[in-house]
């Protein structure tokens, strides 16, 4: 085979992979035409059907599938046959629905909509001569005629045995197929849920709101009065120093009033936002709007605002303030990957916001949050046009600070954003009598958005804004969305439902795992006599490795114990003082000192669990990218089983200083996406933005959480620049800073 052949093929190829498909068909063209006969011509001319079929170029598909027919090949005529059957049967379908379309709204693709009938897994005889619904893994979902796919892999696609071997391995496409689980056709109510938890958590929830509005308000007051007074010929402000607390109050409630008209002009002007025509949406999905018409009339309800987002990532949210001013927002992705049934579900998971009443809270949070992030987006755009490094430094702090304060108000509602979901899943079940469909679609819906990301090479703006009022968290999805078709999902997801210790490394994630999520889904389904979409073993979970455990938490069990200890010092003192052995007492009469034993304690847990946590990296243990998926489905590991990895792919990112803090660090392999954590040192000049888009090395230490990722060591570029990351070196700053500082309060008294 040709050198330059070989290479444009696999580039193609890869290309093929992330969904980037003009450059599939740049690089595929020269190669199909100049090896039309051979295996490597073949191989091309497969890439382009596939490539001009999801790129909307049917006709050109067509074209290249006529050619195919006459290969001397036998499987190559097969699969050329039967897809050029789909492909003729797609395009009537598309020409009909263009006549069908009798708004000005723009008609949505088909593209990507599954129409065939499902798989059934009993039997091989069962699906011989039936198509299969599927969805590879860059997020689109696709029908190809059964009896042509033999294997889950792009080799067996194009053609078997006639895929040729590279120098280097090439990234396979993977074909996910669904049970498609029946329905419950008459079911009874589920038991009455509890909504006080969740209306407590609500209301809770505004008031952690309105106290960090205000002392934030209180502290940038405070801050300008300060400088007012350093300031010559300057007075401070005497309304500066008045309490806020009335102010706050007010301007919240009147949001939250005003929040849906305001949030319909920001999504509008900043995102694109639409009308959704009920007819449009009737043309895709008839039963979401059935259910959407005999909710409304059940609760005597006016129908919904619809709303569509142009977004490729699947993506829903509801906002508003009363049932009556509701706004039910889709994507177009979601549109695009989901099936009719999966797409009524997800409004009636919609519908169970509305009806548990928490879309009201979480739409003041989005509107706060959404407000503050394009704030943060406007200052990293501006940075980023400045041409001097130095110039920029303003910009960069700036756009930090902003940020973290997007990520304490959104932190403030992620407990919230946790519960409501359980209650909506429930809802919707109940709603439809369609569990296994809320099933298929959180799980399409997780591989849409890592599909997204690794087309777009970085998280979007619009996925990390509205992150928090989504169905599925983008940080969940990327590495479960990327790698599935390659692993099974109920070998994925173990971590989710069997790891003991899985609740407690969800504390800080905005979203529940999905793995619970479909095991809740699969007990509704059950209950109701229904096949679950998916066999999760039923059983306890695992047993606790307690040592581990105890070890992960270290620091933060140095607070309690600190504690303790400040306590045993308060009895040893009064009891020395008492019989006039010692006078300390004026030292630590007060109880100052408890705070510098709490912090010696968290300095002593730090130490303690540093070398688990950052052990050695040995060269003979290294795990490679291949054996990411089996790393990512250990059900017992936590984040303290420090691995050794050492993995290569492209680095993905927001470029400049919308990734200053490296927030949006991931690496795409060839085998799926793994998030990275990175924390710099100082005097480096290199920063990981400067390698977004290149092909690294990254080594460093993986570990298994709800959100995975690997903690970076080093990370290297084919032409050996090299970032290291300090992360055993800042714990180690923090250990002694904590020792230090808690020393000298206790000390001192």
């Amino acid at each position: 085979m040709p050198s330059h052949a070989e290479s444009s093929l696999e580039a193609g190829l890869v290309a093929l992979k992330q969904g980037n498909y003009p450059t599939a068909i740049a690089h595929l063209e020269p190669v199909a035409n100049s090896q039309k006969d051979g295996k490597t011509g073949l191989q091309a001319q497969v890439g382009l059907v596939m490539a001009y079929a999801r790129s909307g170029q049917v006709p050109k598909a067509i074209a290249v599938c006529n050619n195919l027919i006459v290969s001397p090949n036998p499987q190559v005529q097969e699969w050329a046959e039967r897809a050029l059957e789909h492909l003729k049967k797609h395009q009537q379908r598309k020409k009909t629905s263009s006549k069908n379309s009798a708004t000005g709204f723009v008609a949505f693709d088909n593209a990507h909509k599954p129409d065939a009938a499902p798989v059934n897994t009993a039997s091989p005889q069962q699906t011989k001569n039936s198509g299969v619904k599927a969805t590879n893994n860059a997020g689109t979902t696709s029908t190809l005629p059964a009896s042509s796919i033999k294997n889950t892999n792009v080799d067996t696609m194009m053609g078997g045995n006639y895929i040729g071997s590279l120098h280097r391995p090439q990234p396979k496409l993977f074909t996910i197929y669904w049970r498609h689980a029946g329905r419950a056709k008459v079911w009874q109510p589920l038991h009455k849920l509890n909504l006080i938890p969740l209306k407590l958590l609500a209301t809770g929830t505004f008031f952690a709101l309105f106290w960090v509005m205000r002392e934030m308000l209180k502290l940038v007051m405070g801050l300008i009065n300060q400088i007012l007074v350093k300031l010559p010929y300057l007075e401070p402000w005497q309304l500066l120093y008045r309490d806020p607390t009335v102010v706050v109050m007010a301007v919240l409630v009147i949001a939250l009033a005003l929040s849906p008209w305001l949030l319909d002009r920001l999504l509008t002007n900043f995102y694109g936002q639409q009308e959704l025509p009920k007819e449009q949406l009737n043309n895709r999905s008839r039963e979401a709007i059935r259910v959407l018409q005999r909710s409304c009339q059940q609760k005597g309800w006016p129908f919904p605002k619809l709303r569509i987002l142009p977004m490729a990532a699947p993506i829903a949210l509801t906002y508003g303030n009363l049932a009556r001013n509701a706004r039910i927002v889709i994507s177009q992705g979601l549109l695009d990957q989901l099936a009719d049934d999966e797409i009524a579900v997800i409004y009636a998971t919609q519908l169970g916001h509305i009806i548990h009443k928490d879309f009201m809270v979480m739409s003041l949070i989005l509107l706060v949050s959404v407000i503050v992030h394009r704030i943060y987006q406007s200052i990293s755009e501006w940075g980023n046009s400045i041409s001097s490094a130095f110039g920029r430094w303003p910009a960069r702090v700036l756009a930090s600070l902003t940020y973290g304060v997007w990520c304490l108000l959104t932190g403030i509602a992620l407990w919230l954003s946790k519960l409501r979901l359980y209650y909506s899943d429930r809802a919707a079940s109940e709603i439809t009598g369609n569990p296994n469909a809320l099933t298929r679609a959180l799980l399409k819906i997780a591989i849409g958005v890592a599909g997204d990301i690794s087309q777009k090479e970085q998280t979007s703006w619009q996925l990390e804004s509205l992150n928090l009022v989504a169905p599925v968290s983008y940080q969940q999805s990327i590495s479960l969305g990327s790698l599935a078709g390659q692993v099974p999902f109920t070998s994925l997801l173990m971590w989710d439902n069997f790891n003991p210790h899985r609740h407690w490394f969800t504390i800080n994630n905005s979203h529940p795992l999905i793995g619970d999520r479909i095991q809740r889904l699969s007990k509704i389904a059950r209950h109701w006599h229904l096949e679950p979409e998916l066999h999760l073993i039923n059983e306890q979970s695992l047993r606790p490795k307690k040592h581990p455990f105890f070890l992960q938490i270290a620091p933060w069990l140095g607070i309690p114990f600190g504690f303790l200890f400040a306590g045993l010092i308060w009895l040893v003192w009064q009891i020395a003082f008492a019989l006039k052995i010692l006078n300390l007492k004026w030292i630590y009469e007060d109880w100052s000192f408890v705070s510098g034993c709490l912090l010696i304690g968290f300095s002593i847990g730090m130490v303690i669990r540093m070398n688990s946590f950052f052990p050695d990296i040995q060269p003979q243990a290294l795990q490679t990218d291949d054996r990411l998926p089996s790393l990512l489905a250990n059900p017992s590991a936590i984040p303290i089983d420090s691995i050794n990895v050492c993995l290569a792919g492209k680095l993905l990112g927001r470029p400049g200083i919308s990734n200053s803090l490296a927030q949006d660090l991931i690496l795409q392999t060839n085998t799926g996406l793994v998030k990275l954590h990175h924390i710099p040192w100082l005097g480096q000049s290199i920063n990981p933005q400067d390698f977004i888009g290149r092909q690294i090395t990254v080594t460093g230490w993986f570990r298994r959480g709800a959100t995975p990722w690997i903690d970076i060591q080093t990370m290297q570029t084919q032409n050996g620049q090299t970032v290291n990351s300090a992360h055993p070196i800042w714990s180690t700053v923090i250990a002694v800073a904590a020792q230090a500082w808690g020393a000298f309060i206790f000390l001192r008294g």
